[in-house]
């Protein structure tokens, strides 16, 4: 999507309208390219005039225009892509030296987020495109970036809120004029002061304790206090703890909860010998490390064979639609990366055109923006199969979930010496269990247990990546 900025005068009393009567072609040479400063708060419907040529293309236009004696900066949206959208917002104060710093643009399928915490204090000073909030939403965590250079004169949003793309967050002072220097402990103890203002009212509540003790004659049935008289005598909020939801947590547990009603699952379990695979593991890493500039892991391994059982058993990789079943023709590898706020899915994208060294530094990079809390929308859209590795923590056993709209999830666990008879003899070898979790409305019991034969077959003999067979 391409993003620009017009700039044009309109006379007192004008509006950005004006602007959208200009044709594309005369918008379009005169757009530049700076950051996304504004959102929609107001949206209307355009009807596409000889733009149907137009592909993925919008514009924000910005007018400068005054009403009465108020100077406003509107940036407004055009969005080329059906349906055709139009979107303004204010994007000054009262004064012109005034900028309102504003939730940005979170992804097509977010449509609000809550401001987790404030990155800066008013009065600290901040550059063009730094940092000064985050909002959590369902999937990811966005900063809110301060439009100017400048100084934060307020804020006008309070942490915990629910806030939607162009909810003001922050006033910033171009110039720094009559904004408030607070130093973080000065801001502490303002916050203490009115605590302190508020001790009186916490005297009140010693006449109702005074009221509720001569109450207590009538209540003289009191056994259950003297039966815990024996017992740690804490009340129950001492021992309880009430803690809101996570956006995130929350949408997983939505997500799941899905998943259980939606599909009909069945899960398929096998094991697989890790013999050759840590051996090859062990016998190259330090020659791949040398080469390629990242370390080779077990994950690209399982990757490499979760395409060949894909391809082997494309239904696997299909999904029903209605009364219809979609044959997806790319294998899309989504990878669940447990992080401190939660689990994400980053995908990677056409696992079946990747080699091992490319497989794992996408795996690398992906895995770094997910705990970083950097990973972007579009890293997790998608997704044609899920691998879920619950043996880094320590799982020998396991009946993974399916990761909707997919229709099946693979799940590694924790590599285990177990006696196997090779050969006539009894041997210790590192053991794996796999599990496959199916929609069994759409895969059949057959094809899952071919497919965990693939993934068996190729993870003990890797050479067969190599032959095709």
């Amino acid at each position: 999507m391409m993003l620009g900025i017009l700039r044009r005068r309109v006379s007192a009393g004008g509006s950005s309208s004006s602007i959208l009567k200009q044709s594309l072609q005369s918008v379009r040479p005169a757009a530049s390219m700076p950051r996304v400063s504004s959102l929609p708060e107001k949206e209307i419907l355009l009807q596409p005039r000889g733009l149907g040529h137009v592909r993925n293309f919008s514009h924000l236009v910005s007018s400068d225009c005054s009403v009465g004696s108020r100077p406003i900066r509107t940036v407004a949206g055009i969005d080329f892509i059906a349906p055709k959208q139009l979107w303004s917002r204010p994007f000054s104060s009262d004064s012109g030296d005034l900028v309102d710093a504003v939730v940005p643009f979170m992804g097509e399928s977010i449509t609000d987020g809550t401001l987790a915490k404030f990155l800066k204090n008013p009065g600290d000073r901040v550059e063009v495109d730094e940092p000064i909030a985050q909002i959590e939403t369902d999937k990811v965590t966005i900063d809110v970036a301060s439009p100017e250079a400048g100084v934060i004169k307020e804020f006008v949003a309070k942490e915990g809120e629910t806030v939607e793309p162009g909810t003001k967050v922050a006033v910033i002072s171009k110039s720094g004029e009559g904004v408030a220097h607070v130093a973080p402990s000065e801001k502490i103890t303002e916050k203490a002061a009115p605590k302190k203002a508020s001790a009186p009212p916490e005297e009140k509540p010693k006449p109702k304790v005074e009221t509720a003790s001569q109450t207590e004659k009538p209540k003289t049935p009191a056994p259950p206090p003297k039966r815990s008289a024996s017992e740690p005598q804490l009340p129950p909020k001492e021992r309880e703890r009430r803690v809101p939801m996570t956006r995130l947590r929350k949408r997983v547990a939505t997500r799941l909860k899905d998943s259980q009603n939606t599909f009909a699952m069945l899960t398929t379990f096998n094991e697989v010998d890790m013999t050759n695979l840590m051996k090859l593991r062990s016998e190259y890493k330090d020659a791949f490390v040398e080469k390629h500039g990242v370390k080779l892991g077990l994950m690209s391994g399982f990757i490499k064979a979760a395409v060949s059982g894909l391809q082997n058993q494309p239904i696997i990789n299909a999904v029903i639609d209605g009364d219809d079943i979609i044959y997806r023709d790319y294998i899309d590898i989504s990878i669940a990366v447990g992080t401190p706020k939660g689990l994400v899915v980053p995908v990677i994208r056409n696992a079946d055109k990747m080699n091992f060294a490319e497989i794992e530094k996408e795996i690398n990079t992906l895995a770094k923006k997910a705990n970083d809390g950097t990973i972007s929308i579009d890293e997790m859209a998608g997704g044609s199969f899920t691998i879920s590795n619950g043996g880094v923590y320590g799982s020998l056993l396991s009946t993974p979930i399916i990761n909707p709209p997919q229709s099946a999830i693979l799940g590694m666990h924790s590599i285990v010496s177990r006696p196997m008879v090779v050969g006539g003899n009894v041997v210790p070898r590192p053991m794996m269990y796999i599990a496959l979790t199916y929609d069994h409305r759409l895969i059949d019991g057959r094809e899952a247990v071919f497919f965990l034969r693939r993934i068996k077959d190729v993870v003990e003999d890797p050479r067969r990546l190599l032959l095709d067979i």
